[in-house]
């Protein structure tokens, strides 16, 4: 074994890019309780719109909101 493979070795890094199981679960977790609520008050919201209760503007960010957060949660659990 040459005496710079020694060197060389003591010199790896971890992969990049590698985010562990627990962290991917609670953030998988977490998008789909903010996608949720989200969703929910965009459907709540579009009624009360349709209705003439509120504005059609913050129901149309929710769902904006539920659609990023279910993209973001494939994106986390595809990997």
């Amino acid at each position: 074994m040459p005496y710079g493979y020694a060197l060389d070795m003591g010199t790896l890094e971890k992969r990049g890019g590698y985010t562990p199981k627990a962290v991917r679960e609670k953030r998988a977790y977490r998008l789909i309780l903010i996608g949720s609520v989200a969703g929910i008050l965009g459907c709540i919201g579009i009624v009360l719109s349709v209705v003439g209760v509120i504005g059609a503007g913050l129901p149309i960010l929710a769902i904006a909101i539920a659609v990023v957060c279910a993209l973001l949660f494939r994106r986390t659990v595809s990997r």
